[in-house]
């Protein structure tokens, strides 16, 4: 499989054709998407929660996400990979965010940058778009502003709160992003975005007419425990499974049942080590 490219993902909304997108954080997991031929990797901050245990993203560090992006493009060298831009690490000058928008690209090896929010990170956008460095955006639930938010609730639930998420679109749109993540709005505002702008929606919670549907892995197969959104489709529940093998191993060690002769390596034998009794 070739790696996709901006253009074949503009190409693939004309021709509606859905974009798959999952999140990956390690070597393994992005070698084993590589080889399920998934359209694009995204590293998430999400990573934060779901594999370092935090309540929220917000701690995030470039350093972090430095970490992680570089195995996963080791990876899945034919899968395009977008790494999350942590909070902070662009909020205070186009300066900052052209600056850690090239770390990302040149210390982690990703293909693009993801950030988040609206009108307010139009300019900072432009700015990294003009330095050559491809973005994608994020709209509607941004958990790095969670606290702002009042939770991890559904955005656009009133024709209010929904005129400022398209014109919000709309804007990023007009600032140079390749795409736009929606996140937790309602489907008919999904569609509504989708259908008024000419780059790809890649949607998570937001509906079935976006151009691209995005979940994180470990949500998918059962290995986050502590919550599972309403929007994800589980397609494994590894965690008992990994469990009952942890407590079959813990077993066979108390037992003194693994290891087994198979499981050793011969080469001396007892008599020639008694000189060393």
């Amino acid at each position: 499989m070739a790696k996709l490219t901006i253009q074949k993902f503009t190409e693939m909304k004309a021709q509606g054709s859905k974009i798959c997108i999952a999140t990956a954080y390690d070597y393994p997991t992005a070698a084993l998407m590589n080889k399920a031929e998934i359209d694009a990797i995204l590293v998430g901050d999400s990573l934060f929660m779901t594999v370092l245990g935090n309540d929220s993203t917000v701690a995030c560090t470039m350093e972090d996400m430095i970490h992680h992006i570089k195995p996963v493009v080791k990876g899945a060298p034919d899968t395009y990979v977008i790494g999350d831009m942590p909070f902070g690490s662009y909020n205070i000058s186009k300066e900052q965010a052209i600056e850690i928008a090239t770390r990302l690209m040149k210390e982690g090896g990703c293909d693009c940058v993801k950030l988040e929010g609206g009108r307010e990170m139009a300019e900072k956008i432009k700015a990294i778009v003009d330095a050559g460095i491809p973005v994608m955006g994020h709209l509607g639930l941004t958990p790095q502003t969670v606290s702002k938010l009042g939770g991890y609730k559904v955005q656009g639930k009133n024709i209010e709160a929904a005129k400022v998420l398209l014109e919000d679109a709309l804007l990023l749109q007009e600032a140079g992003v390749w795409s736009i993540t929606l996140e937790a709005i309602p489907e008919q505002l999904g569609k509504l975005i989708t259908e008024k702008l000419s780059v790809p929606t890649i949607g998570i919670g937001a509906g079935r007419y976006c151009d691209g549907q995005v979940l994180v892995f470990h949500d998918m197969f059962g290995l986050y425990e502590k919550f599972v959104p309403k929007f994800v489709k589980q397609y494994g529940n590894l965690a008992p499974e990994i469990l009952k093998g942890l407590q079959e191993y813990r077993k066979d060690v108390k037992e003194q049942t693994f290891p087994e002769d198979k499981h050793t390596f011969g080469g001396i034998s007892e008599e020639e080590l008694k000189d060393l009794w």
